[in-house]
């Protein structure tokens, strides 16, 4: 059996069970031996049950003394008690709906129960506990993401099957020198002891190793990427005076943004494609330098294109670059998936032709029937939205266009530069004069009367608002206490806000009715909005002046900080409320933090240092090809060795031809934006 061989192949799965696989994007068997547990079962050291922690999953010892049968709970759920305990204490353990797992228990027998330990210093309790006997095999169990139909138990079995239909036929990418020098132990040796330890501090050794792989792959195709694009030669802009632009705004530019028009200035003129993220807090000016951007282009006779993610963004976009550029006589066209028919036809017409100078669009901008005359320089906004492939479609649309990426979602600079190996960086890190700071409150929810007549009285004075949560409905799995925003709808904020006009927003909507929703809001038909975390890009409403946020201890600061900049964008004081009920430390902490800090940079430094990188990042990685085990952050040193290593053995081996197995593992990581060949 070979790594690339479907997972359909391995033995016991078949077309069904491939297909639950698939689910969880395990594809071939190489997928499958990737598919890292997400935790372990240790059963090593059973706890007594008077000292199992509180809250924790820990495996406890306990004798089984009684069983009763079902009792119907109000939810209607069966329910199944089990009396065991040890020396120290009573245990009593509920089974839901599960007349099978209490039946095999045989009374008097003493067994090995993991789960969360609840109840009371004199009666403690465990609900739905995993059934272990005392002669089991191993001490940890993995522990994976599941689906239905696919639970870790099969998963492990599966896996273990793998190895042995491989039986060790797996090559190993990282260099053996590498290796040598810092003591990595085979690559195949890591897997077997990821998936089945023996011990945590084997799965700290693998990890570490398989981290290491993974970042040294990542900066390998980075340091690719921009040399692929830094082969080319780039538009070169023989005038590059942004002077002329500056003085027909009615406002005076700052110096971050000066600067940094400078920095786009150098580019345009070094005969190289520029290849840079323009990295600026909410309301920083980050479309003034891309408008500058396409002053100049349009000045030496090139077109500018700016994609956007949402088509509500990209509106906007072309609503304050059409005002921006209207002096200097620079058209700029608009191009979304709306855009039908003969209006469609003409449009990209215009784009061909070279009479729209400026295309502004959502991914559609990559399509294959946009064809530009002449395209020099190349923007996308909320970087973290589009993969390296997009950009390199975007790139392929002219002859090595200048590009520049644009992000709202402050990221400590030492961080940036090391994930963002292939684009040289630019900070605005200053506002604009006249920006009025958004006031910042942390409430608990018996505060939650108060908070809505002050809400009221807001939108009395004309003003609109958001209100964010963070579910879109409630489930079985549900946390208690946290707010649904359909439920919340119906039951918290129309009978609080009587003869408002409030529209709900979601992630499940359908496009067309999430644009809707939105145009309504613009326009003020909607007074307030009623969403998920899906407003936190693309919305431009000045006269929306208040931002609650229900469960915020549920996010990071630096995505309470996005939610925050969608309000504080006209000329109104503007207010955020956190809404949050947790009384630990840690959590008044933070939430407090941001109350008083309103600089981007600075909460994605207490983020980064208090969180990790997952509130900023969030699984995309941000653009970047996924990541299945290190962590950006966390494995900071293991990324700037990888970083070095990665320069070194391209410098002695451009092309990795001297080594197949990374080269592999390089092109495969980044599938489809390049290739060694």
């Amino acid at each position: 059996m070979k790594l690339t061989d479907s997972i359909e192949m391995l033995g016991g799965v078949g077309p069904k069970r491939a297909a639950l696989f698939a689910r969880l994007s395990v594809l071939t068997i190489e997928d499958l031996l990737h598919f890292y547990p997400r935790d372990y079962i240790d059963l090593s050291r059973p706890y007594e049950i008077a000292s199992a922690p509180f809250g924790e999953y820990c495996a406890v010892k306990a004798t089984v003394y009684a069983k009763t049968g079902p009792v119907r709970a109000k939810s209607g759920k069966k329910l199944f008690k089990v009396s065991a305990g040890d020396d120290t204490a009573a245990l009593t353990l509920t089974f839901f709906n599960s007349p099978y797992a209490a039946g095999k228990l045989i009374e008097n027998s003493q067994y090995l129960f993991y789960g969360k330990v609840g109840g009371s210093l004199l009666s403690r309790e465990m609900a739905s506990p995993q059934i272990f006997s005392l002669g089991i095999s191993t001490s940890f169990m993995p522990v994976y993401h599941e689906t239905a139909g696919l639970n870790s138990k099969y998963i492990a079995k599966c896996v273990q099957r793998a190895f042995e239909a491989l039986d060790g036929a797996i090559p190993d990418p990282i260099p053996e020198k590498l290796r040598a020098a810092y003591r990595l132990p085979e690559k195949a040796l890591c897997l077997r002891m990821l998936h089945f330890p023996a011990s945590m501090r084997e799965v700290q050794a693998a990890r570490r190793r398989m981290c290491y792989e993974e970042l040294l792959t990542l900066q390998l195709g980075l340091s690719l990427l921009r040399s692929q694009t830094r082969r080319e030669s780039g538009a070169i802009f023989a005038k590059a005076e942004p002077q002329h632009f500056f003085a027909s705004l009615p406002f005076v530019p700052t110096r971050a943004q000066k600067r940094a028009v400078g920095e786009l200035c150098a580019d345009f003129q070094s005969g190289l494609p520029m290849n840079r993220l323009l990295q600026g807090d909410v309301g920083s000016g980050k479309t003034l330098v891309a408008a500058a951007g396409m002053v100049m282009a349009a000045q030496n006779g090139y077109q500018s294109v700016l994609m956007a993610p949402t088509e509500i963004l990209a509106r906007q976009h072309a609503s304050t670059l059409g005002v921006m550029l209207a002096p200097l006589h620079i058209s700029v066209a608009l191009l979304t998936g709306s855009v039908k028919g003969k209006a469609r036809a003409e449009l990209l017409q215009s784009v061909k032709s070279g009479e729209a100078q400026v295309l502004v669009g959502t991914h559609a901008v990559i399509g294959e029937q946009v064809q530009f005359q002449k395209l020099g320089f190349a923007v996308t906004d909320e970087q973290h939205r589009f993969g390296v492939r997009q950009r390199s479609l975007l790139f392929e649309k002219g002859q090595s266009p200048h590009l520049l990426v644009m992000s709202a979602t402050p990221i400590p600079r030492t961080l940036a530069l090391l994930m963002y190996g292939d684009l040289d960086i630019s900070i605005l890190d200053e506002l604009p004069p006249g920006r009025t700071p958004v006031k910042t409150y942390a409430v608990d929810t018996e505060k939650r009367a108060r908070m809505y007549r002050f809400l009221a009285d807001r939108l009395h004075e004309g003003r609109q608002a958001y209100i964010v949560c963070p579910l879109i409905e409630e489930n079985e799995n549900t946390p208690e206490g946290l707010q649904p925003v359909t439920e919340y709808l119906e039951q918290v904020a129309k009978p609080l806000l009587p003869g408002i006009s409030i529209a709900l927003l979601h992630g499940r909507m359908k496009p067309a009715e999430k644009n809707e929703v939105m145009s309504r809001f613009v326009r003020g038909e909607v007074q307030v909005l009623c969403s998920t975390t899906v407003i936190e890009v693309g919305v431009d409403v000045p006269n929306a002046t208040v931002m609650i946020i229900e469960n915020a201890e549920r996010y990071g600061l630096s995505a309470l900080h996005q939610l925050r900049g969608r309000v504080g964008r006209g000329q109104h004081q503007s207010y955020c409320i956190l809404v949050s009920d947790h009384t630990a430390p840690e959590t008044k902490d933070r939430l407090r933090f941001l109350c008083h800090t309103a600089d981007g940079f600075e909460v994605a430094k207490y983020d980064l240092e208090n969180r990790g990188p997952g509130d900023f990042f969030g699984s995309r990685q941000h653009g970047l090809p996924a990541l299945k085990i290190a962590s950006l952050e966390q494995d900071g040193r293991i990324l700037y060795t990888a970083q070095q290593d990665a320069h070194n053995l391209l410098t002695a081996d451009p092309r990795l031809d001297t080594q197949p197995a990374l080269k592999a593992a390089v092109e495969k990581l980044f599938a489809g934006s390049f290739s060694l060949n």
